[in-house]
Order: C-alpha cells, then structure tokens, then sequence
C-alpha cells in the first residue's frame, strides 16, 4: 500500500509512486497481494523503486488463506511465491491474515499449514477470531503454534478506533468493517509487527498510540527491530503520522536511526 489520492508522490507515474513512498518509510504492507497475486514483471518494478534495506510484508492470497482456508492451495501458493521472488531479502515476513471466522478449532490446520511452508522465508499470522483474545487457552495454543514455527503474531490494535462514535464518512464506513479486538502487546519473536487503527482526529490518533510508544521503545531496548503500520479509516496522513510515530519513539530510544528524508514533488507546469 504505497498510493493514495491525498499522498505525497500520488501525482507521479505509477512506476515512480513506490520510490517515493520509500523515502516516506522504510517499510510497506502488501495489501494488493491479498487481493491479486501480481505479475513477476510488477514485482521486479517493486524492487527497482527501493533500496536493498526496504522491507516488504506481503499478504498471502486470500485465495489461500480465506477461500481454501490454507487447505489444499499449494498451487496458488506456489505461483504467489514465484511472483514475490524479484524481491529478494526485501521480503521481511509472509503476512498470513486469517479470517474472523478462523476460530481455536482450526488451529490444527493453521500448523500444518506452518510446516508445510519452505524455510526460506519468516511468516507471521493476524487472527480475528475474539477466542484468541479473550480465552487463555486459546491464546496459548496459537501462541505455541507460532513459537513452534518461528512465526510472528501480528496484533491490529483497533482500541482507540472504537473509543468513541464515528464522526465521518471513513470512519462509519470503518466501524462496520474493523474487528473489534482487545489489545495485545506480545512479542513473540524478535522482529514484531503491529497495525494501529487510528481515527480521523489527528489528536485522537496521535493520545490512542501512547502505549504502543513505550512498548516499542521497550522492544527496541530489548534488541528487537519491531515494524509498525499506523492507519487511519481515511489514511489520508497515514505516512505523516507514521514518521510521527517513529520520533516520538527515537526521543526514546536515541539509538534508533531516522527515517530518510522525502523528496519533493515538483510540481507539473506547462513551461
């Protein structure tokens, strides 16, 4: 997800708008693999546009992971990986978002599943089933699946999203399509990823990250390398408020490198 209509960079060619974004962030999610598993040639354009230290997250095909339910898709799997390939080291961890009708029950499928997939990559799973937030057993269950496997479990923390009413047109269209979680703040590997829904109101976004603030900076200090997505139901200032987000987090953890600095659009004149 590196295009937005209100994005710095959205005005430039298609094939220059990732380039762009990595001078924003040093980090994407894979949203559109989820959804179409690209060309070869396409993903090859991703990883002209960046530089060897950019890291991807790419969803696995929601044909795999929703319509098969991660039975019987090594076909689809494969052609998924064939496509990623271009990207080379760029691929920091395989995104495996479950539906929220995965429930405890399909657990077992989820670790076959894991031990089927080849070594050469690192995975991590975002469930939306409520059971694996509020059931100890189930939470431990996934959790020593995971830990088993090396794998991440990647928590969308939606708390500050659902504080209050939606107020806009983004934000009632989210409250009907979000998962409405409890918080999770565990790491279970050394690279953790978290997603943060944010709202509309910058303020409110900025006051509902405060706690993700301090766990990241405790990651951080633990020598972990945490990867952090901030949404909001508009995304309007999505990249701003990441780059927010990581200073805060630097004016905590000093050691922590800055981010690149952007470079301008110029804009397009006729003379």
């Amino acid at each position: 997800m590196w295009t937005h209509r209100a994005w710095p960079g959205r005005a430039l060619p298609a094939h220059e708008r990732l380039r762009h974004y990595a001078g924003w962030c040093t980090a994407v999610e894979g949203n559109t693999t989820f959804y179409a598993i690209p060309t070869v040639e396409t993903v090859a354009s991703w990883a002209r546009q960046t530089g060897p230290d950019f890291r991807f997250l790419p969803k696995l095909p929601k044909v795999v992971t929703h319509d098969r339910r991660l039975t019987d898709a090594d076909a689809p799997l494969r052609i998924f990986l064939d496509a990623i390939a271009p990207l080379g080291p760029r691929v920091d961890a395989l995104w495996i978002q479950l539906p929220g009708s995965f429930a405890p029950t399909d657990v077992p499928t989820l670790t076959r599943f894991l031990r089927r997939l080849s070594t050469a990559h690192r995975y991590a799973v975002e469930v939306r089933h409520p059971a694996f937030f509020t059931d100890r057993r189930a939470a431990a269950l996934l959790d020593g699946v995971l830990t088993d496997a090396g794998a991440e479990w990647i928590p969308f923390d939606t708390t500050a999203f659902f504080r209050r009413p939606p107020t806009s047109d983004a934000e009632r269209d989210a409250w009907t399509k979000k998962p409405r979680l409890p918080l999770r703040t565990h790491a279970l590997t050394d690279r953790p990823i978290v997603r943060y829904l944010g709202r509309d109101d910058t303020a409110a976004t900025v006051e509902g990250w405060r706690h993700w603030v301090d766990v990241v900076a405790g990651w951080l200090r633990e020598g972990r390398s945490p990867t952090m997505f901030v949404h909001t139901p508009d995304n309007a200032d999505a990249p701003e408020l990441a780059r927010r987000f990581h200073d805060q987090v630097r004016a905590r953890v000093p050691g922590l490198a800055a981010l690149p600095q952007p470079e301008p659009v110029e804009p397009t004149t006729l003379f």
